[in-house]
């Protein structure tokens, strides 16, 4: 039966005083729900969430000069006297960041699959350095990855066919997996959405993320649990910083 002009007005004023989810008031929410179904971490979300309220608050991040001061004195390396202890070296793990994709050198992978000598990559030589310390140390050096979604699949492969002997001594693993953040569309601050291809709804949060992907992921429960106690970070783009 057709709704009298009556029954229409009544639905619409339902509507208006029916709450809503609170999602749907919530812009912070939506975000939320939406990690939540991807499965991702709670320190993910949590991550997520200061830095999506800092946006929305339009505070600014910058740091004025005026508010910047030198450092009067710093000790210099030669004044300092040092005794190598290659006994730390089974408490070390070397971690490289390794979540970027070479988007902008006309790649679709990982960063670190851009060859640069010859044939080796960026990811070559760090595995050569990893297995030449492990070798001239004459101990065992852990070696990890915080890999992302986009670069994960391209750099195991790589490591297990060039370099099947890289392995960690027991159960550590050669990678962990940083954490994906929602895109927030510039308009409105709301989720992306691209329906022809979800995956393009998410990125890569940055190498900020080292530690909350450590904690969700429980790759710092298991190092501590393991007996690491220091960890040597740098990009897997930066083949300069190597463990003196």
């Amino acid at each position: 039966a057709k709704q009298s002009w009556w029954e229409r007005l009544m639905e619409s004023a339902m509507d208006c005083l029916s709450p809503k989810p609170s999602y749907l008031t919530n812009p912070t929410l939506r975000f939320v729900r939406k990690m939540k179904h991807a499965g991702c971490t709670r320190s993910a979300i949590d991550a997520f969430v200061h830095n999506y309220e800092q946006l929305r608050s339009a505070a600014s991040m910058m740091i004025p000069e005026d508010a910047i001061f030198p450092v009067d004195q710093l000790p210099a390396l030669e004044d300092i006297s040092v005794q190598p202890d290659r006994s730390l070296l089974q408490h070390t793990v070397m971690l490289k960041l390794n979540g970027g994709l070479g988007t902008g050198m006309g790649l679709e992978k990982a960063k670190s699959l851009l060859p640069i000598s010859g044939d080796d990559t960026f990811l070559d030589l760090i595995a050569k350095q990893v297995l030449h310390m492990r070798h001239a140390s004459g101990g065992s050096l852990a070696f990890l990855l915080m890999n992302s979604f986009s670069t994960s699949a391209d750099s195991m492969a790589l490591l297990k066919h060039n370099f099947p002997n890289l392995s960690n001594e027991g159960e550590l693993p050669l990678e962990f997996l940083q954490n994906k953040a929602p895109k927030v569309s510039a308009a409105d601050l709301s989720p992306a959405s691209w329906p022809a291809n979800p995956e393009l709804e998410w990125c890569p949060p940055g190498h900020g993320d080292l530690y909350p992907a450590m904690e969700g992921s429980g790759t710092l429960d298991r190092l501590l649990r393991e007996g690491y106690k220091y960890m040597f970070v740098s990009n897997s783009d930066n083949l300069g910083a190597t463990m003196d």
